[in-house]
């Protein structure tokens, strides 16, 4: 679960389902009581069906975890002491181990590294900043830490194969939810 939709959504189910809740966060359910073999199926299958998986295992409760926090820094949607600390002790401090072994698991679940899936995400925010207009390049640049607006142009070109301005003349078509990156 990435936005409010999806933990709306996830509500909706358990609802539907007569599943008891505490509440609903990104990426977790909080449960009354423990629920039947039976009523767990047809939960994940009501989950995939939104587009939504059930984790059942630690290794993907964690995965989950570093995703989370991957985005909220890419989306610099951390307070200003976090936003000036590096992305590995960022995550590392967060989840309270190292960060080497955090990179590994996730390559080799993800198939990509946290580094990628960062870089992904800040520019899926520096295109919906494009498509918004409000900001220059050089704000956008600013507001997701680039060091320089060449660094974001070059790193910008290399993921769409536009470059910024390109892209904000063709605009919201080029666009992918959160889901899809």
């Amino acid at each position: 679960m990435v936005c409010d939709r999806c933990i709306l959504s996830v509500e909706e189910i358990l609802k539907s389902l007569g599943i008891a809740y505490h509440k609903v966060l990104v990426g977790e359910i909080h449960l009354c009581n423990s629920i039947e073999h039976k009523s767990r199926e047809i939960l994940k299958e009501k989950l995939t069906q939104i587009g939504l998986e059930l984790i059942d295992s630690r290794v993907g409760e964690l995965i989950e975890k570093i995703k989370q926090l991957v985005i909220k820094k890419a989306r610099n949607e951390v307070d200003d002491k976090e936003r000036k600390i590096k992305l590995s002790t960022f995550i590392s401090s967060r989840l309270h181990q190292e960060y080497t072994s955090l990179s590994k698991l996730f390559s080799d679940t993800e198939g990509r590294t946290i580094e990628n899936f960062f870089i992904m995400h800040r520019i899926e925010k520096a295109k919906e900043l494009l498509v918004y207009g409000q900001l220059s390049l050089s704000e956008i640049a600013f507001e997701l830490d680039y060091s320089s607006v060449a660094h974001l142009s070059s790193q910008f070109k290399k993921i769409t194969g536009l470059t910024p301005s390109h892209f904000k003349e063709i605009g919201v078509a080029k666009r992918k939810t959160l889901d899809q990156v």
